[in-house]
């Protein structure tokens, strides 16, 4: 079977990382979730004080690009690979409500971009790689043999999100989940540089109302026949 690259873009809680995950587990395909790249810069940004609920210092951040050092190390006891930033395990850290409401701020920079999609493209030199995130069809990897923009409605996606930080013991509600998601669909749709759009020939998946099984089933039966045309 040749192998493909695949692309996953996609509004925030979409399940872009579990349908990603699957794909990876079962084609033996590298998985990379670039969200989790963006999540540990705005995690360095927050610990440095770079960034703050009305205050961003750009400029600071730009300056310490040299010193972000990202890797995935694969857990064998999860089942995935696990985001380190300067050799630190920082997964937990990153997935937190705080970090999600500066992560869309800290992707508009241009110079973080920019770092990390040159990252994201030396990943995937060999193929046989699922990758997702905001703009991998569009600009990491624009020749993708597969293409997937994932969508749901708004309050879809908070509970989702909402419910996923009440199990982890998280203290929040859900209107300010859904605030967040609002706000990051906003910031995401707007940027400048790379804004989230659906590439022309992407096949758009909404959500809304399939689990997390059906998704996966229709999205393999693509993959199938994406291969057997390559």
């Amino acid at each position: 079977m040749k192998n493909i690259t695949i692309a996953i873009d996609g509004f925030s809680s979409t399940g872009k990382s579990t349908l990603a995950k699957q794909l990876a587990k079962e084609l033996a395909y590298v998985y990379v979730d670039t969200g989790a790249m963006y999540r540990a810069v705005a995690f360095y940004a927050m610990k440095n004080s770079f960034i703050k609920a009305d205050f961003f210092d750009k400029k600071a951040l730009i300056d310490s690009l040299p010193k972000i050092q990202l890797e995935f190390k694969f857990n064998s006891d999860l089942g995935f690979a696990e985001m380190y930033l300067n050799g630190e395990n920082v997964e937990k850290q990153i997935r937190t409500i705080e970090v999600s409401s500066f992560v869309s701020k800290v992707a508009e920079v241009s110079e973080v971009r920019s770092k990390l999609v040159e990252q994201q493209q030396e990943m995937g030199t060999n193929k046989a790689i699922v990758m997702d995130g905001r703009d991998i069809g569009t600009v990491v990897f624009p020749m993708a043999e597969l293409k997937i923009f994932m969508t749901a409605s708004a309050e879809t996606r908070a509970q989702r999100r909402f419910d996923e930080l009440q199990q982890k013991g998280d203290n929040v509600s859900y209107d300010e989940v859904l605030k967040n998601v609002i706000e990051r669909d906003h910031i995401d749709t707007h940027r400048e540089d790379s804004p989230l759009v659906i590439a022309e020939d992407a096949i758009e998946i909404d959500n809304s109302y399939l689990n997390k099984e059906e998704q996966f089933a229709a999205v393999l039966e693509l993959v199938n026949e994406v291969v057997k045309t390559v």
